[in-house]
């Protein structure tokens, strides 16, 4: 064997079970995705249409150009659902496990919430929640390391942004409390 051929393989203790459930498969995720895809289009083609997609004496109107991207993503749907229908007789293969599911949420919802949060909590805040609670939760590290680590980050990201080079951040009510 060469040493090109050699295959490692590490276990991941905390890999998904591989005799977890399908959640769904590919076709569903196919149509799906192609169904709010296309619904997208319709509603930008008819926003841009009514803006205005001809051309005057100055040049192409305000919705000439996104117009017509928005025509081209409608017919990329039309041919992603008429492929997902036609092109696949046989039986679909699994797109996610609930395990792989529940791994995906573990990031996603934290994430969500910390966008909401960031509307009022500010982003500091927010970001400090979110590093440290990840750490902790996904990472189990030593919650004075998360604390520690997520504070040194979010001070970091303070200096940097808004002293040193003075972008306006979404703050909140403790940067409201010490002036900024």
């Amino acid at each position: 064997m060469s040493e090109s051929e050699i295959e490692i393989v590490v276990d991941d203790p905390t890999a998904p079970e591989p005799d977890s459930p399908p959640v769904t498969d590919t076709r569903v995720v196919d149509v799906t995705v192609s169904l709010l895809l296309l619904a997208l289009a319709l509603t930008l083609g008819f926003d841009n249409w009514r803006t205005g997609i001809a051309w005057d004496s100055t040049g192409p109107e305000a919705g000439y150009f996104p117009f017509y991207l928005s025509v081209i993503l409608a017919g990329a749907s039309l041919y992603g659902l008429v492929t997902a229908f036609l092109g696949r007789k046989e039986a679909s293969e699994t797109f996610v496990t609930r395990a792989q599911l529940r791994r995906v949420m573990a990031v996603f919802v934290p994430t969500l919430l910390f966008c909401l949060a960031t509307q009022f909590l500010g982003l500091y805040v927010a970001s400090f929640l979110l590093i440290s609670a990840f750490m902790r939760v996904v990472g189990k590290i030593a919650l004075w390391k998360s604390l520690l680590t997520a504070f040194v980050f979010t001070a970091i990201m303070f200096v940097t942004f808004d002293i040193a080079f003075d972008v306006i951040m979404p703050k909140g009510p403790l940067e409201a409390a010490f002036g900024y």
